[in-house]
């Protein structure tokens, strides 16, 4: 476990030295010189939100039993730059996230969840303006347990965020899935194979909100809703409190069939512009 928590602090300051917020920075270029401009970005950098946060069950008694920690780290090479067919880059990424008891006895882990993947992303340019990525993923997920609780697939993700507005960006995300594992056949009907998200944040970048909806199998008006919320003290600065609401299914690999309503807070470190979810 210390080997863990070790490794998550390395990550967090190594993503925080690197990440500053500059999505707006490429408007006075033209479409080439963004280019340019993006492929002098640091290769290493941040994938998705890395974030620790602590909670509970809602309607429930807090207790050790229904209380737990969540964090997840997310990072991503890039491996060239955009020279590549249609002005796509490769890059590989990894994001592993972690439910764990720190309530109880021993504070055991319940639940790490592995997702490594390589893909190509393309930067989505609409007068000389740098407003999004899209993305196509061959990506693995696992819970590196065996027997019973063995829990694994495979996808292809295509994933597109472009920014609505200076204030808004709009995500979309779905997915070819491959799943072969026999303890977990039916994790489509909790887990889902669409997303839509979309968040808001201030002028002065302080505050930032986000829905993301995660459509499960079949036609019934069925989601896992995650609701998020951040705020910073310095505008500088991409750590955010953070409060996320999570309800549904599939919050981890392990436990995918429960249902979950989970209010937890902490703290979230951003990638320096478009997150996946």
């Amino acid at each position: 476990m210390m080997k863990v928590l070790l490794l998550t602090l390395a990550l967090l300051v190594s993503s925080l030295v690197s990440a500053q917020v500059i999505v707006y920075k490429y408007e006075q270029f033209n479409a080439d010189s963004v280019r340019r401009e993006l492929d002098k970005r640091p290769y290493f950098s941040l994938n998705k939100d890395n974030y620790l946060i602590v909670g509970t069950t809602l309607g429930e008694r807090p207790t050790s039993s229904n209380s737990d920690a969540k964090f997840q780290l997310s990072i991503s090479q890039r491996l060239t730059k955009t020279v590549l067919p249609f002005d796509t880059y490769l890059f590989i990424m990894y994001t592993q996230k972690a439910f764990w008891n720190v309530f109880q006895k021993s504070m055991p882990m319940r639940d790490l969840n592995f997702n490594p993947g390589i893909g190509l992303m393309r930067p989505i340019i609409y007068k000389n303006k740098y407003i999004g990525k899209g993305s196509l993923i061959l990506e693995h997920e696992s819970n590196g347990k065996d027997s019973l609780a063995s829990r694994s697939w495979n996808k292809v993700t295509l994933a597109v965020a472009v920014l609505m507005h200076k204030n808004v960006e709009m995500q979309f995300k779905t997915c070819i899935p491959i799943i072969d594992s026999d303890n977990n056949r039916d994790i489509l009907r909790y887990n889902g194979i669409g997303q839509l998200a979309t968040s808001f944040m201030t002028d002065n970048r302080k505050f930032n909100a986000a829905v993301i909806l995660n459509k499960r199998k079949g036609w019934d008006f069925n989601f896992n809703t995650t609701l998020e919320v951040g705020y910073k003290f310095n505008p500088r600065d991409n750590q955010y409190i953070f409060l996320q609401y999570y309800n549904g299914y599939g919050e981890g690999l392990l436990e995918y069939k429960q249902f979950q309503s989970k209010l937890r807070i902490g703290f979230v470190i951003k990638p320096q512009d478009f997150s996946f979810y």
